[in-house]
C-alpha cells in the first residue's frame, strides 16, 4: 500500500490532501507550524532531516493558510508533532523535540 516515500516535507494544501498522504503511507509525521513560530524555525532542519533519512512521509501544515484544519485536529500551539500510523492519529508530541526523541517515536510506530 505504501508508495515510494518523499524525501524532502511535503506541504499539505487542504484536509483532503493530508488524508490522502495518511492513507498512502504507513507512518506519517505531520508539523503542524506557522511562520512567526521561532520554535518551528528551530525544528525545521531536524524535520528535514528525518524526510531525508526516514522510510517516514514528513508533511508540514501552516496552521495560519490551513486554519480549519488546524482547529479540526485540535492543534492548540505550535510546533504540534503529529504522527500517524496505518491511517490512524498514533501519538502527538508538542514543542521542539529532539531528533533522537522523534526516531524513537517512528521507531515505536513502525
Amino acid at each position: 500500500m505504501s508508495t515510494a516515500q518523499p524525501s524532502e516535507p511535503v506541504h499539505v494544501k487542504s484536509k483532503a490532501h493530508l488524508d490522502e498522504l495518511v492513507a498512502e503511507h504507513d507512518v506519517v509525521l505531520a508539523d503542524f507550524y506557522a511562520d512567526w513560530c521561532g520554535p518551528c524555525k528551530m525544528l525545521e532542519p531536524t524535520v528535514a532531516e528525518i524526510a531525508a533519512e526516514t522510510e517516514v512521509a514528513v508533511v508540514k501544515v501552516d496552521i495560519d493558510e490551513l486554519q480549519d484544519l488546524a482547529r479540526d485536529a485540535g492543534v492548540r500551539s505550535v510546533p504540534t508533532l503529529q504522527f500517524y500510523a496505518h491511517g490512524e492519529e498514533a501519538k502527538r508530541l508538542i514543542g521542539v523535540q529532539d531528533k533522537d526523541a522523534l526516531l524513537d517515536v517512528i521507531a515505536e510506530l513502525a
